[in-house]
């Protein structure tokens, strides 16, 4: 028959029969090495979380910088419209200076010939 191999199990030793004296040396190698294992996960782990928080608190921060960044729009707006509305009524009275200027102008010209052929 031939020799098949066991799947690893922590709970089945796995030296036949008894022990040797290398044995408990083994099994503290072994705990030693699982250990190490866990260890690093751990710290991994740590990081990880270390990292999410820290990612936390920039989503934040950036979230309060677009907020902020929001009202100064919705300011600047506002203060935009107001300078053009002004501006556009400036344009409007200039033009209806020009326009009265130029009929007053029309009607000097107008007296002038009216009461130059007498």
């Amino acid at each position: 028959m031939a020799n098949h191999e066991q799947p690893y199990d922590p709970y089945i030793p796995s030296g036949r029969g008894t022990p040797g004296p290398n044995a408990h040396h083994e099994g503290n190698d072994r705990t030693a090495a699982l250990q190490a294992q866990i260890d690093d996960t751990v710290n991994v782990m740590r990081q990880n979380i270390q990292r999410t928080e820290e990612r936390g608190g920039r989503i934040d921060d950036m979230e309060n910088q677009t907020r902020r960044m929001t009202e100064d729009a919705e300011r600047f707006k506002r203060g935009s419209n107001r300078v053009h509305n002004q501006l556009r009524w400036k344009n409007f009275r200039m033009w209806i200076w020009i326009a009265l200027g130029l009929i007053v102008v029309i009607v000097i010209i107008a007296l002038a010939v009216h009461f130059g052929k007498k």
